[in-house]
This record gives C-alpha cells, sequence and structure tokens, in this order.
C-alpha cells in the first residue's frame, strides 16, 4: 500500500494489525488444544476503485481459518482512503460537503462447530472524513444461550467501558441492543454486547481519550471471548442442537446482508468482496 498516514492514522492502523496478530495466534493456540493444526491463511488485496493504480487507495489483508473449532472464522484489517460516491457520501458522518475519506480496522467474525460455543462479532475502526472518530463494538451470538457466558462476556465490556465514561456500558449496550436487531424477524442476533460510533476526534486530547477506549474494547474481547471457547468446545451436542445453529446461522445471514452497515461500507468503498463477506456462515439453513 502507498498510502501516506499522519502520525495518528498510522498509529490507529498499527494497532488493529497488532490485535489480529494476538488473537489469530490465541485462536490457533485453542486449535492446536483440541489436536488440529489448523492455521490462518492470509491474502492481501487493494482497495479497487475506477482510476486507482494497484495499492492507491490502500487495502487491506483478509485472515480466514477452518478448523476443528472453529468452522470458520474470518480476521480482517484494512486501511484504505479516496473518494465516496456522491449519494454514499449523503449518508457518511462529515462527508456531505466533501467525499474524500480515510479507514482502518479490523473486522472479526468467528461461527464455530460445536452448537454450544457461541459465534462471535468484533469491530472496531477509525475514520476520517471532515471528521475523524472512532467506532466499533463486540457482540456475542450463540446459537444455544448459556447465563454464565453472557454473563462473562459482558462484565469483560462494561469493565472496559467503566475505566473511561460511567455512561460508556448502559449507552453502549443499548445502542447494540437496538443496532442487532433483525426487523423482520422481529427478533434479537444475538445477547447482545456493546456499540459505538462517532466518537469524534476534535483534538489531540480527544483522539488518545478514544484510541485508548478503543483499544481497551480490543482488550476486553481478547479477554473475554477465548475463555468461553474453551469452556464449551468439548461438550456434546444433538442433531437438534445442530439444527438449532443452522437455522440461528440463516438470521444471522440475513442481518448481515440486508441491515449491516459495515457490509454497506465495504461493498461502496471498493473494498475486497470476499473480505466484506466473510461474516457469512460456512452453512446455514432457512426452513
Amino acid at each position: 500500500m502507498t498510502l501516506n498516514l499522519n502520525p495518528q492514522q498510522q498509529a490507529a492502523r498499527n494497532w488493529f494489525e497488532s490485535l489480529r496478530d494476538r488473537i489469530c495466534a490465541e485462536f490457533e493456540a485453542i486449535e492446536r488444544e483440541a489436536g488440529s493444526e489448523a492455521r490462518f491463511d492470509y491474502i492481501a488485496w487493494d482497495r479497487e476503485a475506477p482510476g486507482l493504480t494497484p495499492g492507491e487507495g490502500g487495502g487491506g489483508v483478509r485472515g480466514v481459518m477452518k478448523g476443528r473449532i472453529f468452522e470458520k472464522v474470518g480476521v480482517n484489517v484494512s486501511t484504505v482512503s479516496g473518494a465516496f460516491s456522491p449519494e454514499f457520501a449523503k449518508t457518511i458522518h462529515g462527508a456531505s460537503d466533501d467525499p474524500s475519506f480515510f479507514a482502518t480496522g479490523i473486522s472479526l467474525v468467528a461461527h464455530m462447530a460445536n452448537p454450544h460455543v457461541p459465534a462471535v462479532h468484533m469491530n472496531t475502526r477509525y475514520l476520517v472524513t471532515a471528521k475523524s472518530w472512532f467506532g466499533g463494538g463486540a457482540d456475542l451470538n450463540p446459537p444455544l444461550p448459556r447465563a454464565e457466558d453472557t454473563a462473562h462476556f459482558h462484565e469483560a465490556l462494561k469493565a472496559a467501558c467503566d475505566a473511561h465514561d460511567a455512561d460508556y456500558y448502559p449507552r453502549f449496550r443499548q445502542w447494540a441492543d437496538e443496532y442487532f436487531f433483525i426487523p423482520h424477524r422481529n427478533v434479537h442476533r444475538g445477547v447482545g454486547g456493546i456499540f459505538y460510533d462517532h466518537l469524534e476526534c476534535a483534538d489531540d486530547a480527544a483522539f488518545d481519550a478514544h484510541f485508548a477506549f478503543t483499544r481497551d474494547v480490543g482488550e476486553a474481547f481478547l479477554q473475554a471471548f477465548p475463555p468461553i471457547v474453551r469452556r464449551r468446545m468439548g461438550e456434546d451436542w444433538t442433531e437438534a442442537d445442530y439444527a438449532r445453529m443452522l437455522e440461528w446461522r440463516g438470521r444471522y445471514a440475513e442481518f448481515n446482508l440486508v441491515h449491516d452497515r459495515g457490509t454497506l461500507f465495504g461493498l461502496k468503498t471498493g473494498g475486497n468482496i470476499d473480505a466484506i463477506l466473510m461474516s457469512l456462515p460456512p452453512m446455514a439453513s432457512w426452513s
């Protein structure tokens, strides 16, 4: 990639890539514990848009692993810049007058082989238009919810939020409940988490504060999710459990294709199609 990044953009990019490395290493360690040799395959891609030469608009790296515990997990990082289309620019914070943008972030979705192990999503990002801001979140998506796992996941996210602002967790939890909802099914996608956006960086102090919070969200995810996987990955399951997982995956796919803003952002900005759609499960059912 040939982008010229300022120090804040470079710092954000470096963090997202380092978080990717640690998450992937932890997920591969879980596969080793299960007797699997599965590892992530990494494929670099360049942003494609009219008039751009390869690398001129940035790009990213798509990481995918298919193993014994993680039936399919994708961990992607990207750093891109360019200009939104005029119509799409009207929908983006700070881009209505100037369509230029910069974006860097990490996006993760894991679909698990055992129905007792929750699927999970995590995404954090830094965007620059005429404004600049951090956004992201994480949510747990179990086909067969367990109160212990839900509490464990939320406690880690709450601790990350509370370290920065006592208002963050209740506000961002409610935002997740509202966002990760499938209106045409009238159901939530999972058992929630947090979702936040437009933590604006009007000056260096605001950037430092919101970047620190975003880093803590990533650390909370890394602290919370692997123990849940290890707790459930050896549990027995029935054909009815597996059928429930496939049905739930169908609903997950519906949300990501119909309502997810990140999917739309990637498709509208020349992102890699396989990286954008890595969130879709390997198998699903609609009965």
